[in-house]
């Protein structure tokens, strides 16, 4: 018995969206599509997209010529976001699930700000290690999708209807208990890893073999600690192997998205990590010297690319 169609539209083709825009499309290829505005679209439509050496030709929808999709799954940056909840309008009906790939722990309450939480599910990307250059997107570890309701104590049916989809596409996927805390627990992360690695211009063999790159990244997540627990998110120090044994798993010589954005001269995310937790240690009066640190150092970087 064949599988029901269900449509997805991907906002966002770069490394993530690329990446799961294709594993889709070969499943389906008329199930899949991005949206698109004017100058991405016609690149879109000319290249396609390219990952691990072949290429995509992905349908391309205009925002204004878009239909309701089953699906929406948004990959954007985090200074991109405010456009493409704008640029959704159209994608999102009655019946779509929103999910956000996003790094960051805001993007589903941006999102259903505009769109009602009940049109949105929590998730992120761990473990993959893609490299992005122009549009050629390669990869050797996919990792996997923590996705799902803010909590999962029972699947709901949309989430079993997706994950059905991701397991026809060879996507390995997860749905946690407490999906706030699994967003914590990514956050930490990136705010370590990403940051130190663009800073330091460290790729993942560096940042495994590297005293002060492991002093750094841990000093830098012992904050987002501090801060998960006056959220009252269930995180700790703990966690911290669970990142080093996800580090061990990737390739050596592949990068970060944030080092893949300074080496291309390209905004970095900085806002969304070190500035989220700069501002929510004011809020809370907890001191964050390293985020305070790093976030400099990042927008440093920004500047002279501007000049």
């Amino acid at each position: 018995m064949s599988q029901p169609t269900q449509s997805t539209a991907v906002i966002g083709a770069g490394a993530l969206g690329a990446i799961y825009g294709s594993l889709l499309y070969q499943v389906d290829p008329g199930s899949v599509s991005f949206i698109a505005g004017e100058g991405r679209r016609d690149r879109l439509q000319r290249e396609g997209v390219v990952v691990n050496g072949a290429r995509f030709l992905i349908p391309v929808t205009r925002p204004e010529e878009s239909r309701p999709a089953n699906l929406v799954i948004v990959a954007v940056k985090h200074y991109q976001l405010d456009q493409a909840i704008a640029d959704l309008k159209l994608a999102i009906g009655p019946g779509t699930a929103v999910l956000s790939v996003m790094n960051g722990i805001d993007s589903e309450e941006r999102i259903g700000s505009v769109y009602g939480m009940d049109k949105v599910l929590y998730g992120l990307a761990l473990g993959i290690d893609a490299v992005r250059v122009e549009n050629a997107v390669s990869y050797s570890n996919l990792g996997r999708i923590l996705f799902g309701e803010k909590n999962n104590a029972v699947l709901s049916e949309r989430v079993r209807r997706i994950g059905e989809l991701l397991d026809r596409a060879g996507i390995v996927h997860q749905t946690p208990a407490d999906m706030v805390r699994s967003l914590w627990f990514k956050f930490m992360i990136n705010v370590g890893v990403n940051q130190v690695s663009a800073v330091l211009g460290a790729d993942y063999g560096t940042l495994r073999s590297s005293a002060r790159a492991r002093d750094l990244m841990d000093a830098a997540m012992r904050e987002v600690v501090s801060l998960a627990r006056a959220e009252q998110v269930n995180l700790s120090e703990e966690d911290f192997g669970e990142w080093y044994r996800i580090l061990g798993s990737l390739d050596p010589g592949g990068k970060t998205s944030m080092l893949q954005d300074v080496e291309a001269r390209r905004t970095t995310e900085v806002e969304m990590l070190a500035g989220t937790v700069l501002a929510m240690g004011r809020r809370h009066g907890i001191p964050t010297p390293v985020n305070q640190r790093l976030f400099a150092d990042l927008k440093r970087f920004e500047a002279a690319c501007r000049s």
